[in-house]
């Protein structure tokens, strides 16, 4: 309801309109905007500006502000628990939801889709999957109405609740890491290894190191007993370079299968990656990496290490979902993660 107050009297209410200040020859702009909230400082500056009275917006018992409808959604939205974010303070109706520290952007998108669906609220995310750093924004948050009835907000809120959370950031363990080097030409020193320092530097990246580094010849059996030799040395995250393609040389496929490893998949719907192969010895991770990580700035394996590195223990599908956007574009000045690649 559209009320006409006196200046001193405003205290708490909703402006309804914006509000211009002039300072002839120095200034001239909104000076507080059609939402702000009147606060006690507030009332001698619209008394200078030549304000006896203002019209405000009145709230009714069952209505709620833009500011505060967009911090409840913005907490809602982060769940209880450790989700590691904070947020900005309000402004306009927005919240921004920020990462508190490096990790991988989670987002449950079936509930983000739910809460879109309805009115007066948005909700917009980067991309699930996203690897952020700390400080970053990774969400944000409005009321398009500058009032809406409550029971909108409480719909939002059961939404979230219900999911345990639309968004989190799942952060970086570091694992003791085991890097294999594969190819006799390697092993009997006719090429330098250009493989390893790649990984190497990806891996630390993310926060976690190469402890133990093997190179081994083309033989499946030494393959094997390298990867044995890993985790008899505690690695908890297994990295063989070299070796993944269908040449007749080419056993690492074979060798990581003869080690017992469950095999999730030999091959990704990945461009550039599609030799990929990941397994599990157990609880520990194993990838053949094929020839393109060492030459390309963005691969398979950058789709996939960090949420290893989170602890998510990925499946079949989890890797065919990478299907669409898992096509590179091949770009010039390489900007990922912030363009299309492995994003849905």
């Amino acid at each position: 309801m559209l009320q006409k107050v006196r200046v001193e009297d405003s205290v708490g209410t909703v402006l309804a309109h914006d509000l211009t200040k002039i300072v002839p020859g120095e200034f001239k702009g909104s000076r507080f905007k059609k939402g702000h909230i009147i606060q006690p400082e507030d009332i001698p500056e619209l008394l200078q500006m030549g304000k006896e009275h203002l019209y405000v917006l009145a709230l009714g018992p069952d209505e709620v502000h833009e500011d505060e409808a967009a911090v409840r959604l913005a907490r809602a939205a982060a769940g209880n628990g450790d989700h590691g974010l904070k947020f900005s303070e309000p402004q306009e109706g927005k919240v921004n939801l920020i990462a508190a520290r490096d990790g991988l952007l989670k987002v449950n998108l079936p509930a983000l889709q739910q809460i879109n669906e309805g009115a007066d609220i948005i909700l917009a995310t980067l991309h699930n999957n996203y690897p952020v750093t700390a400080g970053q924004v990774v969400a944000g948050t409005r009321l398009i109405p500058l009032l809406a009835p409550r029971a909108v907000i409480e719909r939002v809120e059961a939404i979230c609740h219900q999911a345990g959370g639309i968004v989190r950031i799942a952060p970086y363990r570091r694992l003791r890491v085991g890097l294999i080097t594969t190819g006799s030409e390697v092993y009997k020193g006719r090429v330098k290894d250009a493989f390893s320092p790649v990984v190497r530097a990806k891996i630390a990246s993310y926060g976690s190191e190469v402890e133990r580094e093997e190179i081994v010849p083309d033989d499946a059996g030494a393959i094997r007993q390298a990867i044995a030799a890993m985790l008899a040395a505690g690695m908890e995250m297994v990295v063989l370079t070299g070796g993944m393609s269908v040449d007749p040389d080419d056993v690492t496929p074979e060798g990581i299968r003869r080690s017992g490893a469950e095999v999730v998949t030999y091959g990704a719907p990945v461009l550039p990656g599609a030799m990929f192969m990941l397994a599990y010895l157990g609880e520990v991770p194993i990838m053949g990496l094929p020839g393109c990580v060492m030459y390309y700035r963005a691969t398979i394996f950058d789709l996939v290490l960090p949420r290893v590195l989170t602890g998510e223990r990925l499946q079949r599908k989890d890797i065919a979902g990478l299907a669409a956007g898992g096509l590179c574009q091949g770009c010039p000045d390489c900007r990922y993660p912030a363009c299309s690649f492995g994003k849905v």
